[in-house]
């Protein structure tokens, strides 16, 4: 029986809000922004910190003044591994609020790599959700008024998620082999919600 959805999607491709719809269609709780929250108390930082941050690789400037700063024998600043909030120490705390969250269970968890951290739960079902991109810029248009912007974000954001994973997990983005389905929101979030609820469903009797 399936007691945690993961919900992976294309920038733009309404994955936020079809999780969202479908938490309140199951009853169960939503992680999304919580997830952030939650991750950001355990780094002690503030939110929009971490959320910068989430499914993204650190600029190489950063990662290679941080191999220096590793391997100096006389660091200026006294600082150790677990005071540094950069995506290394991030995705572990990631990979904890996850688990914790699938434990609990009757969740719906959007991105942040859950697919590759509860790849081994049999009570997890994985979809990922797509659109081409004048669908993708229209949606984010609605929400970022700026073409301009709204069309960087599109041509962007799903390429540092690639490199995220590939970084991370040595895989390409999306991993099919990680996803129960893979569906087009072109044809509108409640056939895409009921896509969803037919495979949790069906799901439910499998052994």
């Amino acid at each position: 029986m399936k007691r945690i959805l993961v919900i992976e999607r294309e920038y733009g491709a309404g994955g936020n809000v079809i999780a969202e719809k479908t938490a309140r269609r199951l009853g169960w709780k939503l992680l999304d922004d919580e997830l952030t929250v939650r991750i950001a108390r355990l780094a002690k930082v503030h939110p929009e910190d971490c959320r910068l941050r989430e499914e993204r690789v650190d600029p190489w400037l950063y990662r290679l003044a941080k191999v220096f700063w590793r391997g100096s024998h006389e660091h200026t600043v006294h600082l150790n591994d677990a005071d540094i909030v950069d995506t290394d120490r991030l995705i572990g705390l990631t990979q904890q609020v996850v688990e914790e969250a699938a434990a609990v269970g009757e969740c719906v968890i959007v991105g942040r790599a859950a697919p590759y951290f509860l790849r081994d739960r049999d009570d997890t079902a994985c979809i990922f959700l797509y659109a081409s991109r004048d669908v993708k810029f229209r949606r984010v248009l609605q929400e970022k008024p700026n073409a301009m912007e709204a069309a960087h974000l599109v041509d962007t954001v799903d390429e540092e998620r690639a490199e995220f994973i590939r970084h991370y997990f040595k895989a390409e983005w999306p991993n099919r082999q990680l996803y129960d389905a893979m569906l087009n929101t072109e044809v509108g979030d409640e056939a895409v919600i009921s896509a969803i609820l037919h495979l949790m469903d069906a799901g439910k009797d499998r052994p």
